[in-house]
């Protein structure tokens, strides 16, 4: 299984036409995850929540045991 290594920022992208070299993920991972972070963002100002902190806190939460339980882990 693959070991996630986050963004270090667009300015240290470097390509090969199919992959950042510098985090070594594909391009359209890295484009689906922005997407799903966009969506995220706008789904909160929508709703206009003023504690974002806690919203990401809590959506990273859920994700990390919807994980963790389908993997058989829970």
């Amino acid at each position: 299984m693959p070991t996630f290594t986050p963004c270090k920022g667009k300015t240290a992208c470097r390509d090969d036409g199919e992959r950042c070299i510098t985090c070594g993920r594909s391009f359209a991972e890295i484009e689906q995850t922005r997407a799903m972070i966009d969506a995220l963002a706008d789904f909160a100002l929508i709703q206009g929540y003023e504690n974002i902190e806690e919203f990401a806190a809590y959506v990273a939460g859920k994700i990390e045991k919807k994980v963790k339980h389908r993997r058989g882990g829970a």
